[in-house]
């Protein structure tokens, strides 16, 4: 079995010019949590994941007491509010991991789990000659993978 096997062909994405507010609305209309970002020959440049956006908005000073190094987190609710605001605007290019793990079109479907499981990812896009055809998600291995056994 491979990638084109088992992926999803109709993919939310959106594109390097969209604002983050698009993203947003697409995670909370489609109740999904990661988003392709393509150019408008179809091609991956990046991902935004929910997880992209909390590192955003959230706040962390970094401190240091004699004995050990700690993360303080501080709760400031005007800071927050304005800073989740704030992103809304934003490109989606400017969160975005640049870096995308992405599996080809016929990628077996050991590998798209041994990707999924060691990079710790949710979702991983599938391409086929450079552009986004598929995506494939934790679930979608899983089904797959077992639906002969139950």
């Amino acid at each position: 079995m491979q990638a084109h096997d088992i992926m999803i062909s109709q993919v939310y994405k959106v594109k390097e010019a969209d604002k983050v507010k698009t993203v947003i609305e697409k995670f909370s209309d489609h109740r999904i949590s990661g988003l392709p970002i393509v150019n408008e020959r179809n091609e991956i440049l990046a991902y935004i994941s929910d997880g992209d956006i909390m590192r955003y908005i959230g706040k962390k000073h970094m401190t240091m007491d004699f004995y050990n190094f700690a993360e303080v987190y501080e709760l400031d609710k005007e800071y927050f509010a304005q800073r989740s605001k704030s992103i809304l605007n934003l490109n989606v290019m400017g969160i975005a991991k640049k870096k995308v793990i992405k599996v080809q079109w016929d990628t077996p479907i050991e590998e798209i789990a041994t990707i999924l499981g060691e990079k710790k990812i949710k979702k991983v896009p599938v391409e086929r000659r450079g552009v986004l055809v598929g995506i494939i998600s934790r679930g979608d291995v899983i089904r797959h993978v077992f639906q002969k056994f139950l």
